[in-house]
């Protein structure tokens, strides 16, 4: 570690001592949390405290550097904790492993921290600590990566976006059956039939390994689907044999295409696909027992001659090892992910869909973007220089920071100046407030609306008296629904660490939200609500306009960036935060406008909204 007079030298003798009283909390230990950790407690930073659910796995080793094997299936915040009051035995470290949403992270327990750092790869996780950060005016430094991709931001209650400014969708996981049996389209369309089809069909229990194959309402496609895995199943009579991996090739990749050729009407408005020849590749390709599947390239397409050898090759080593056991897929087992590497490769030659290398395909089947480490490091670095403004009360001077990838294969960062609020940000602009309960067993939900009514002349809520209540999605009370008046916070679930939501029934008045907490020590009152000094001033809301149909909200696309998220940006070459020029869709191939990368996600949410 630095010592006091060499950080002081960096940062200044007053800011130092800011770190060094600073309370932060970081969510999540994994690839950039242990980073961070790492970072945090070499810069100054002497209370830290580390949340995380999960435990250690032997994937993790190879960019969670705080990790060793040994440590595989402990609890990853206890070990990063651990291995950081090694490097810094003056730091006072603490470590809990749970979910950051569990009830008793209330808005008490996140008020006591001076800054909040997000590590994390879920998008639930990311809006719950957004959230709780706004109710208890904590900033919060949020944090992504993508591959070669990251970015930092700010987020700071009333004066810039919050995570939720900006929509992130949800991740489309299921692919119509005749798609992917049929008739595919794109290189995700090839993953799929590779991973949870002929993989499946082969080596597994395709029963469980079929969840992204939606079978809709054609029962004749997945009649015809189920008859082509039993002749699959047939074929594992030959596993073991020489003729093994011909037999699965002729019946995959010659016999299923021909069959689907002779249906004239279905190639009548696209282009037909072509069966491939075993003996002709054959010729061309180096036999599996002298190919080294390490020559290949990560980064490149496959040619169709080494997705034959790397198919022949990996079909020799799963028969070998299925002798003995059912297999999974899991994106850590080479050969695994060579056999879906080279089927998928195969399948996109004989249906004329642009190929994409064994790293994409990892990406894609695995649903994932593989964590690049100098990414995580690099992003960590950014997170604690913004940490260090925010103690400094220079938050004006805080950007959001961007990690792109270019042409000529340098890193880039590029800077833009914090954003305020959206107007429209159903989220930040909200009044966050904190309501203190004496007794949850006598206090009842009308209790909380009198209160509330009575408040309203004081402190200029101006909800009115026809409102609604709302804890998550479920809906309390409203002026038709009175039925939980007189039932008691505790039978309704409402304890410390919930949040209700309270809405005029216009929808005109910022909506008003309660985080709940216990009383205080020395409070005898049954109902207190706190916080009205932490409310920012907003802007007006903008008056709304009469659509047409025709317009859009936003015509800034947005690749929304995780820890360890679901889709390969890695692969792309060219800037990627140009606007408003054509690119071609990463994981289904089709062509997109060009995106901006924004923050937050999570490993099973694909963000891309156009």
């Amino acid at each position: 570690m630095r010592n006091t007079s060499q950080l002081a030298r960096l940062f200044g003798a007053n800011t130092v001592e800011k770190i060094s009283h600073a309370r932060v909390l970081v969510v999540g230990a994994g690839g950039i949390g242990c980073e961070l950790l790492k970072d945090l407690s070499m810069s100054g930073y002497r209370h830290i405290h580390a949340i995380d659910l999960d435990t250690i796995d032997l994937s993790n080793l190879n960019r969670q550097f705080l990790f060793q094997r040994k440590h595989i299936k402990k609890p990853k915040a206890l070990v990063a904790i651990s291995a950081i009051t090694q490097f810094n035995p003056q730091i006072n470290a603490q470590a809990t492993q749970a979910n950051i949403k569990d009830p008793q992270f209330t808005a008490d327990w996140f008020g006591h921290f001076d800054m909040v750092f997000n590590a994390l790869d879920n998008l639930e996780a990311r809006r719950h600590v957004n959230a709780m950060c706004l109710a208890t005016g904590v900033p919060l430094i949020e944090s992504g990566t993508a591959g070669y991709l990251g970015q930092v931001t700010v987020i700071c209650g009333g004066r810039t976006e919050c995570f939720d400014c900006h929509p992130k969708p949800a991740e489309k996981k299921t692919y119509p059956v005749c798609t992917i049996r049929s008739t595919p389209t794109a290189p995700i369309h090839c993953v799929v039939w590779a991973k949870n089809y002929l993989f499946a069909q082969l080596f597994g229990q395709a029963e469980a390994e079929a969840d992204e194959i939606n079978d809709g309402d054609d029962a004749e496609e997945l009649k015809v689907l189920r008859e082509e895995a039993q002749a699959l199943a047939r074929l594992t009579e030959a596993m073991g044999t020489d003729d093994f991996a011909r037999l699965v090739f002729e019946k995959a990749f010659c016999t299923d295409i021909e069959r689907l050729l002779s249906m004239k009407d279905m190639w009548a408005q696209r282009r037909p696909p072509k069966p491939l020849d075993f003996s002709e590749l054959e010729l061309k390709s180096p036999c599996a027992d002298k190919f080294d599947p390490t020559s290949l390239p990560d980064y490149e397409p496959l040619t169709i001659e080494q997705a034959f050898s790397l198919f022949a090759y990996s079909c020799q080593q799963l028969a070998s090892r299925r002798a003995g056991e059912v297999l999974h897929f899991d994106k850590d087992d080479i050969d695994a992910l060579y056999f879906v590497a080279a089927t998928a490769s195969l399948r996109s030659f004989a249906f004329g869909i642009d190929q994409r290398s064994i790293f994409a395909v990892k990406a894609m089947a695995g649903n994932i973007i593989p964590a690049i480490a100098t990414t995580n490091a690099m992003i960590a670095g950014m997170m604690v220089l913004q940490s260090i403004l925010v103690l400094s009360n220079r938050i004006s001077e805080c950007r959001t920071a961007y990690l792109t990838y270019g042409s000529k294969r340098t890193r880039t960062i590029t800077k833009e100046t914090l954003k305020p609020p959206s107007p429209l940000c159903p989220v930040c602009r909200r009044r966050y407030l904190t309501m203190r309960i004496a007794d949850f067993g006598k206090t009842t939900l009308g209790d909380v609306i009198e209160f509330v009514q009575l408040l309203e002349g004081q402190r200029d809520l101006k909800l009115g008296r026809e409102i609604s209540i709302v804890e998550g999605s479920r809906i309390l009370y409203d002026p038709d629904y009175d039925d939980n008046l007189t039932r008691t916070l505790e039978s309704l679930g409402l304890v410390s660490g919930r949040m209700l939501t309270l809405a005029s029934e216009d929808d005109v008045v910022v909506p008003v939200v309660l985080s709940i907490c216990g009383s205080r020590e020395d409070g005898t009152e049954s109902i207190v609500i706190e916080g009205f000094e932490r409310i920012p001033e907003f802007a007006p809301l903008p008056e709304k306009t009469p659509s047409d149909g025709n317009n859009e909200t936003d015509d800034q696309a947005v690749i929304v960036v995780v820890d360890e998220p679901s889709i390969d940006l890695a692969s792309r070459e060219q800037d990627k935060r140009k606007l408003n020029t054509q690119d071609v869709d990463p994981t289904t191939g089709e062509s997109r406008k060009r995106c901006a990368v924004d923050w937050g996600s999570s490993d099973k949410d694909i963000t891309i909204l156009d």
